[in-house]
């Protein structure tokens, strides 16, 4: 009886040591992804960095008032002026369509139910 005992604690000792072993390699797994996917977004948030300072570049005052300028016979872009501006009230928005008329159809449906 006593060797059951002994043979069962055994296995039940090699079982939970191939468990911790196979956890740790799946946690060191994991950890390795973790620090790939933070390299990864590092330089992504560089690109993005660089991205925003190449727009900002290219957005410059100066640049686009050459390009206006430089463009001026086929766009025919002018400067804002204040007298440009306009109220809210002043703009023609469309009218909202009309709600559908009920049909006959409907009418009988109606006074079935």
């Amino acid at each position: 009886m006593r060797s059951i005992l002994y043979l069962s604690c055994v296995l039940v000792v090699m079982g939970l040591a191939f468990w911790a072993y196979r956890e740790n390699y799946r946690t060191q797994a994991a950890i390795s992804d973790m620090s790939r996917v933070q390299r990864e977004i590092a330089g992504l948030r560089e690109d993005l960095g660089v991205l925003r300072a190449e727009w900002a570049y290219l957005n410059r005052p100066q640049r686009l008032r050459e390009l206006v300028d430089l463009n001026f016979e086929r766009l025919r872009l002018v400067p804002i002026e204040t007298g440009q501006r306009l109220d809210v009230g002043n703009i023609d928005y469309p009218k909202p369509p009309a709600p559908p008329e009920p049909s006959d159809a409907d009418d009988t449906q109606e006074e079935q139910q």
